[in-house]
């Protein structure tokens, strides 16, 4: 019983630790987001919906498409600019800067969110959003993003602006590693204990 109670105990105390450490990479991709947002004159509110949309701020995420990056970028695109969209701060600059550069050729919030899902080729073509469902989708969830930001605006931006990220210098999330070795559990019987793990995911 003392043995189960231990392992128990070192299991929980390694999942709340990888649940903080899952935390703190969030909030510290969400505030390089608005870090470059701001320098660049961009909404800080408007750069997080974005990367919330495509990515749920997940660095590791990959579409069917080939995008990467918490703002989804296709490498082609990235290299045009002349950054690597594998690293999270060319990443995060890369999708700022594509933004701001659609908003800049259209002048109009919806359909630079429109060029940046679907290309700025089609909202030429259609001088309006494109009818394309997941495009529509994309630009009326990140409107209703920025809307309720702006009630409810995400504290990160206003630690940015406080200056608590001065020193800043956002990387990927790096997993934690614990080495069996650090585990030291008191063996009293030969009785197995069997165990069930689940994957813990938190949302942020």
């Amino acid at each position: 019983m003392k043995k189960l109670l231990l392992l128990t105990f070192t299991l929980l105390c390694v999942l709340f630790t990888n649940t903080q450490c899952q935390a703190a990479d969030v909030n510290t991709v969400k505030a390089a987001i608005v870090k470059h947002a701001i320098e660049m004159g961009v909404d800080p509110a408007i750069a997080l919906s974005i990367a919330r949309t495509e990515s749920g701020f997940r660095h590791e995420a990959r579409s069917a498409h080939g995008a990467v990056g918490v703002f989804q970028l296709m490498p082609s695109t990235a290299r045009r600019m002349g950054l690597n969209p594998y690293s999270l701060n060319d990443n995060i600059k890369g999708g700022i800067l594509y933004y701001k550069k659609m908003y800049n050729m259209f002048g109009s919030v919806e359909l630079a969110l429109a060029a940046y899902n679907a290309g700025p080729g089609n909202v030429k073509r259609y001088h309006a959003v494109p009818p394309y469902a997941e495009t529509r989708r994309f630009v009326n969830k990140i409107m209703t993003d920025v809307k309720n930001q702006k009630a409810n605006p995400d504290p990160v931006v206003a630690k940015v602006k406080s200056g608590a990220y001065s020193n800043l210098n956002a990387k990927a999330p790096t997993p934690k590693i614990i080495d069996a070795k650090e585990l030291q559990v008191e063996v009293l019987d030969e009785k197995p204990i069997e165990l069930k793990l689940e994957t813990l995911t938190v949302t942020i």
